[in-house]
């Protein structure tokens, strides 16, 4: 169904409309909503300077996902300067640019190993970072972080270099899960599209900011039942379609009116 205000589908949209005649249609939508992507993550102020990525799978092609170039900003990232990368961390665009060697090894395993991984995030939020040096971990104390209960993964912190063998072991400790806090370091979530992969790291971030901020005030802490935990979790859980489609629209109609240069 077309939607009259969704911009991805409503006549007349100029959202694809820069669309160079040398990529395809399904890989030039990929791109703007990725670099939608990065530009709704530097407004949140999740970019980490140059070092963080979020990638997208190029639906047309086996085994090339788009990320950023090593050394921009999210805020400089449109959809035609994305880099074209193979898992291997090969740069397949042809432009001899760089990307981050770590952010290959994190994306390249989760995309080649994960069928539904087709967005992942990578991210140095600081209050995730906060919640996972915590022993605890995340704490079901708000909504948003009830529908991560006993559905999220942990895995912890092995040095600055990722090898093979901690690829393995980093997908071992994601297994089937969509959101991960990396201990000591950031956050990781994926998504069937873009935008469950957003909306999933923005529930998990207000999640760890939530808990935060109730720990500062006090330690005495209130918990729901894990009746009231398990039926919550079941109702915000991810279903058949992938989550985001409503949220997704209206931020790329905000994007539009305010950044309109990230499609470009």
């Amino acid at each position: 169904m077309i939607h009259p205000l969704d911009p991805r589908t409503a006549p007349g949209s100029t959202l694809y409309a820069a669309r160079p005649a040398e990529i395809s249609p399904a890989e030039w939508r990929a791109r703007v909503d990725l670099a939608a992507a990065y530009r709704l993550a530097s407004r949140h102020g999740w970019d980490d300077q140059i070092y963080t990525h979020i990638s997208m799978r190029v639906p047309d092609r086996d085994n090339a996902y788009l990320m950023n170039p090593y050394g921009f900003r999210f805020e400089e990232i449109t959809a035609s300067n994305l880099l074209l990368v193979d898992t291997q961390g090969n740069v397949i665009d042809g432009t001899g640019r760089r990307g981050n060697p770590t952010g290959f090894a994190i994306h390249g395993a989760v995309h080649h190993a994960r069928a539904d991984a087709h967005c992942v995030m990578h991210l140095h939020n600081d209050a995730i970072i906060a919640v996972g040096a915590l022993k605890q971990g995340l704490l079901p104390l708000s909504q948003h972080a009830m529908r991560f209960w006993n559905h999220i993964s942990y895995h912890d912190y092995e040095g600055l270099a990722l090898s093979a063998a901690e690829q393995g072991r980093l997908l071992a400790s994601l297994g089937n899960n969509s959101a991960m806090l990396l201990r000591n370091h950031g956050s990781l979530t994926c998504g069937r599209t873009v935008a469950e992969a957003y909306v999933l790291m923005f529930d998990l971030d207000k999640s760890c900011m939530t808990q935060l901020a109730a720990m500062s005030a006090s330690d005495q802490l209130v918990q729901p039942s894990d009746e009231v935990l398990h039926q919550t979790q079941a109702n915000l859980a991810l279903g058949p379609t992938p989550d985001g489609e409503l949220e997704w629209a209206s931020l790329l109609r905000k994007l539009l009116r305010e950044e309109p240069d990230f499609n470009t």
